[in-house]
């Protein structure tokens, strides 16, 4: 078992996640592949998340990859959430998570009384309303209500997805372009035609080596924690790649990673001077289920809040330093970093240079200020 210092480890993953360099804005859609997706429920969040790893990125250039160029999809995927995707890879994250996702989803709404009978029947109301079409919430529970009844009403116009949730899951529907600000939803095979399902076993054997590919060295009940599913299905999974994986020591722990990728892990050199502006959500904050190795104790609920909220972190050299936001007033940004502790000139300078970059990416003047 090889044994690899903490700053190796960190410099990889702060590597994979395109947080040590930004990448040119033609890689937008393999920056969101390496990272496994990222998390936008705020799509505000997810446009942030991409801006801190992406050259020059504009809003425009993600409204444009997800409803024109269609290189990106929105989903819910995993721990229920919504993501962008990859369109590429979404066969992956459909099968790889389909058994623990949908589960999940039916046990919550069975617990209401609806049958997986009448699950499925909301689920093809949805998907022979849509048809061609690209509709808002509010017209499909139109068409679902006229064919089933308002019983179905409360499930299809459900904040947290309800049955439009499960459609998702299973592959059928994603998300469409916003109708001012409404969202609406789409068929995967009118929107997507060209992707293809998987079988379930091999989607799942690719998604936990996308895993690790992204966020490795990592243990099971890290990719269980980020993916959804227990750690049982994990092992389950790990059974079928064990031919792909190594284990590695980082101080006193262990961790999975894929055979591949040790010689990379083994050249990496230890990261300075490397400072970004992560907004809430950011998936390299939900990576793992222990964060020690982000953020010291005295500061997790700073950042990792109640009701599953997630702080905007400054970064520096892959550990949580402090936290920021923003806010626009008048024609200016008004920018607020408040520091976990003392912090160098040097990375104050950076901190501004990533607030300077912030601001062009909202293409307005900026103001910062600084509180420990």
């Amino acid at each position: 078992m090889s044994t690899l210092p903490q700053t190796q480890v960190v410099a990889f993953r702060l590597s994979r996640h395109h947080l040590t360099d930004r990448t040119p804005l033609k890689s937008l859609a393999e920056v969101v592949s390496d990272v496994c997706g990222v998390q936008a429920q705020l799509m505000s969040a997810a446009e942030l998340a991409l801006w801190a790893r992406v050259n020059g990125l504009t809003k425009e250039d993600v409204a444009h990859a997800l409803w024109s160029e269609r290189s990106l999809v929105k989903t819910w995927c995993m721990r229920g959430a919504a993501h962008l995707l990859s369109s590429v890879d979404l066969p992956i994250y459909i099968g790889g998570l389909l058994h623990r996702g949908l589960r999940r989803e039916r046990e919550w709404i069975a617990k209401y009384g609806i049958s997986e009978a009448e699950m499925d029947a909301m689920v093809g109301a949805i998907v022979e309303a849509l048809g061609d079409e690209i509709l808002t919430r509010k017209e499909l529970v139109r068409h679902v209500v006229a064919r089933l009844g308002v019983k179905a009403k409360r499930w299809v116009e459900h904040s947290w997805g309800g049955i439009v949730k499960q459609a998702s899951l299973q592959g059928l529907v994603v998300f469409g372009p916003n109708r001012g600000q409404e969202i609406t939803f789409v068929r995967r095979d009118k929107w997507l035609p060209q992707v293809k399902d998987l079988l379930v076993e091999e989607a799942e054997a690719m998604l936990l080596r996308r895993y690790l590919h992204g966020y490795g060295p990592a243990g099971l009940a890290d990719f269980a924690a980020w993916s959804g599913m227990t750690v049982g299905e994990a092992v389950q999974i790990k059974e079928r790649i064990n031919a792909d994986i190594v284990e590695v020591k980082i101080g006193d722990k262990t961790g999975l990673m894929l055979r591949d990728d040790l010689g990379k892990l083994q050249e990496a050199k230890a990261v300075e001077n490397s400072v970004r502006l992560l907004p809430n959500f950011d998936c390299f904050m939900l990576g793992h289920k222990d964060k020690s190795h982000l953020v010291d104790k005295a500061y997790y609920k700073r950042i990792y809040r109640k009701a599953g909220w997630l702080s905007p972190v400054v970064l520096v050299n892959g550990r949580a330093e402090g936290i920021w936001t923003y806010k626009k007033k008048g024609k200016r940004l008004l920018i607020a970093v408040e520091t976990f502790h003392k912090i160098s000139k040097n990375v104050r300078r950076l901190i501004e240079e990533e607030t300077e970059n912030l601001a062009h990416f909202y293409n307005t003047p900026c103001e910062v200020a600084f509180t420990t």
